[in-house]
């Protein structure tokens, strides 16, 4: 990971890395429709680092946002015309319901999206900005689609980003690693969940 984090790594002594309060995690789409067809972290990996961000955060009293997909017929969902085929989606029952690993809390927000990006349509920005938050880690599935699609409209919004990048993965690897090498660079920094866990 070295290669990729940039200058943090440097010797000179810096400040913390997060404010926690003005600080957020964001969680994206850890829901029980997703598979086990995923790269190059499997989706128990990203569950595992996700929820002990989200225990870092809770014990920290900072701000967790937890982001689903949900509908209840699908007519608010954008059906665009395609040249090819999607891979359908694992809609068995509960198929919106948070993984139980994250261990949803009352002082969780929950964000109910119907798109790809967290913020369109939801309440997630007025939240932030009315606790001053300025800062949000990152983490979910699909690093190239949900997670690449808040990131953008977030750094539109004018908020830091951090990328947890092992609590993240891809479709197929190309996918995570086009964003982790390409597009997060250019809107945010990139850590490890135990660079984050430990503040560095």
């Amino acid at each position: 990971m070295n290669q990729l984090n940039g200058n943090h790594l440097k010797g000179e002594e810096r400040a913390p890395l997060l404010d926690w309060n003005k600080t957020s995690l964001v969680v994206i789409d850890l829901q029980k429709w997703i598979s086990s067809q995923y790269a190059p972290y499997s989706a128990e990996m990203v569950i595992a680092n996700s929820a002990k961000l989200a225990n870092l955060f809770r014990n920290k009293g900072a701000f967790v946002n937890l982001v689903h997909v949900s509908s209840k017929d699908f007519k608010d969902i954008p059906s665009p015309k395609l040249d090819t085929t999607v891979p359908r989606l694992n809609l068995i029952e509960g198929w919106d319901e948070f993984v139980p690993e994250l261990g949803v809390t009352e002082t969780d927000h929950i964000i109910s999206k119907k798109q790809w990006g967290a913020f369109h349509g939801t309440d997630l920005d007025l939240q932030l900005r009315r606790r001053n938050i300025d800062t949000i880690v990152l983490c979910g599935i699909s690093s190239g689609i949900g997670v690449d699609t808040t990131a953008r409209e977030a750094f539109q919004h004018g908020y830091q980003l951090i990328f947890a990048i092992d609590a993240m993965t891809g479709f197929t690897k190309a996918e995570h690693e086009h964003v982790r090498d390409v597009i997060f660079p250019r809107i945010g920094r990139i850590r490890t969940t135990e660079e984050i866990l430990e503040g560095i």
